[in-house]
């Protein structure tokens, strides 16, 4: 089906597509790569927002795209909102690893424009991947 273009991608395609993405992201971050800061900070960002696309997009792989984008894009967004909360226990958690990786700490407008950036440079690498493999199914039912 080419119009709606849903046709889902391998497991290991998505597999591949969230691990590098996540180390992407962590090598952009914490690597000494000597990249300007506006790169690490909005870089990383529009990778970690880029990995929850495409893990929503690899659990809701009927979906279409551009639902599984808004869909990343709002949790994104939420996510960069929760900072503007304060307790005592959330804020322990984001000086953890895991939470400067989940959560982040400190809230940025910026960084909502660098999510939905990253995850629109997703929906359109998802939406090539997805016609390949639409254009692949019918090539291989005329053979």
């Amino acid at each position: 089906m080419i119009m709606g273009i849903k046709p889902s991608r391998s497991l290991l395609v998505s597999s591949a597509l969230t691990g590098g993405t996540a180390l992407g992201g962590l090598a952009v971050r914490f690597a000494p790569l000597g990249l300007p800061q506006s790169v690490v900070k909005y870089g990383g960002s529009m990778l970690w927002a880029l990995m929850i696309y495409w893990v929503l997009s690899t659990l809701l792989p009927r979906w279409q795209v551009i639902v599984v984008a808004i869909l990343s894009g709002a949790a994104a967004t939420g996510v960069e909102f929760f900072k503007l909360y304060q307790s005592p226990a959330v804020n322990a958690f984001r000086l953890t690893v895991p939470g400067i990786l989940l959560l982040g700490r400190i809230y940025s407008a910026w960084d909502i424009l660098a999510y939905w950036v990253g995850i629109g440079i997703g929906a359109s690498i998802d939406l090539c991947i997805r016609q390949a493999t639409a254009a692949e199914a019918i090539a291989n039912r005329r053979l």
